[in-house]
């Protein structure tokens, strides 16, 4: 769950009011309007995820909702709710592209909360769909994967050879250097990009329902499994399915996905006959898979199914060439969001090009956005940047911050020194850098009695 916004319709508060409370706690973002030509309004001026309205109502009733939203955003899914259920009602909302028919004090909780996110991950799937159709032309470009730098030219050149064939794929990389971009991006250039990518992240759920969204289930399963449900694998037939971090799959999955690689098929949770699916497998992982073999952790069988094509991603630390070009591409995104124009200092481009970053491409990302958001100016300077990079090691040979009893003021006299000698003495540039003004930068020359005619300063 992510926010995903829902917009509530009754003309009944105590409803509107029960639905509210036990859909935000499952951590939705829940608006509600007492009749249908407020949530008609409602839907024309906000985006929502999902709509749920009653179909009984003074006025504009829920069918007219449900006809207006169709009209206005037709992968909008609408849940037509009812007191009292009627067969004739519910075929002509369903016909009419009602995503679900339910009966209010005969739905369960656990009923109302499965049909809300099925609901929801269908739009995400069909939204998905939708673009990359749009975008098929485009099969020159990499989406939004930028780099100039040899080892990133390496990884474009396995994309191209790898995206017309049908190969299972492991991608390979630390967090945050964008594994799920170069999988869209094999998708997107691939022969199935007129139909689903469909992602899941395998470490974020626990095995039991992991095996549900991956497989499916059917009805009277296990507790709450009120009706079959279609899997993902299902879900993504004809298209590409990518299993992010498969390395914390648990050994049951591990089976199951074994039996996908080499069958083709899947069996739901609580049936017995398999389904026949076609995707295209991507896979990615932070994890040491050859150790997790080796403690057997991780089946060697399922390893060497899904490694058949490996792609390395490098770390940003690795290919800093390729900083800047990052940097520009996220102002560029953040100025035309809120249109207004932003540039970087070449200070501030010289501190990051210093960075180890750890948390590779998207911690830059959300840096950059943290200063765009943060500072007044059209400029980022260095002192809107994190201390972690202000403050780092400019010269790493001088900060030894494993020697004993090292002082804050030895490390921020060492920290000036190198600053100033790296500006050529140039006060005002290196009060910059430095994220202070230059009557303070002065103050503290003068303080540690620093002098540029000496041939070497440094700590005694």
């Amino acid at each position: 769950m992510a926010g995903e916004r829902i917009l509530i319709v009754d003309d009944e508060k105590s409803m509107c009011q029960y639905l509210s409370i036990m859909l935000k706690k499952e951590g939705y973002n829940v608006k509600t309007v007492g009749n249908g030509k407020s949530a008609i309004e409602e839907v024309k001026k906000a985006n929502y995820d999902a709509v749920m309205t009653d179909i009984k109502m003074k006025g504009v009733d829920g069918l007219e909702v449900l006809s207006a939203v169709k009209t206005h955003e037709p992968n909008l899914p609408v849940i037509i709710m009812t007191a009292y259920a009627s067969q004739k009602t519910a075929i002509e909302a369903l016909n009419n592209g009602a995503f679900h028919y339910m009966v209010k004090r005969a739905a369960k909780n656990d009923e109302i909360k499965m049909i809300v996110h099925n609901a929801i991950e269908t739009r995400r799937v069909s939204n998905e769909n939708v673009f990359f159709n749009k975008q098929r032309e485009k099969k020159s470009s990499y989406k939004n994967i930028i780099g100039e730098s040899e080892p990133m030219q390496k990884v474009f050149r396995r994309i191209d050879k790898v995206a017309a064939t049908d190969s299972t794929i492991l991608i390979r990389g630390e967090s945050g250097t964008g594994k799920e971009l170069v999988a869209k991006s094999i998708h997107h250039k691939s022969n199935r990009s007129n139909k689903a990518f469909v992602s899941i992240n395998c470490g974020a759920l626990p095995e039991n329902l992991l095996e549900s969204e991956l497989f499916g289930h059917v009805k009277g399963s296990f507790t709450g499994a009120i009706r079959d449900k279609d899997g993902l694998f299902k879900v993504a037939c004809g298209g590409t399915f990518f299993l992010d971090e498969v390395g914390e799959t648990s050994p049951g999955i591990q089976v199951k996905l074994l039996r996908v690689l080499q069958e083709r098929e899947i069996i739901p949770v609580g049936g017995t006959n398999p389904i026949k699916v076609n995707v295209r497998l991507i896979a990615a992982t932070n994890a040491n898979l050859e150790e997790a073999v080796r403690t057997r952790s991780f089946r060697p069988d399922l390893y060497y199914r899904l490694n058949v094509i490996p792609i390395e991603i490098p770390l940003l630390k690795n290919r800093s060439s390729d900083i800047t070009l990052l940097v520009d591409h996220f102002l560029k995104m953040a100025s035309e969001k809120i249109k207004r124009k932003k540039t970087i200092s070449k200070e501030s481009i010289d501190l990051l090009l210093n960075y180890e970053w750890p948390g590779n491409v998207r911690e830059l990302e959300n840096i950059i956005e943290r200063a765009i958001v943060l500072q007044d100016g059209d400029t980022i300077m260095p002192y809107d940047l994190p201390d972690k990079i202000r403050f780092q090691s400019r010269r790493k040979g001088n900060f030894d911050l494993n020697r004993e009893k090292v002082t804050l003021e030895e490390l921020e006299k060492e920290y000036v020194i190198s600053v100033l000698e790296e500006t050529g003495w140039q006060k005002k540039k290196a009060s910059e850098i430095l994220g202070i003004n230059a009557s303070t930068l002065y103050r503290k020359i003068q303080r540690y009695g620093l002098n540029r005619n000496e041939e070497e300063v440094g700590v005694e």
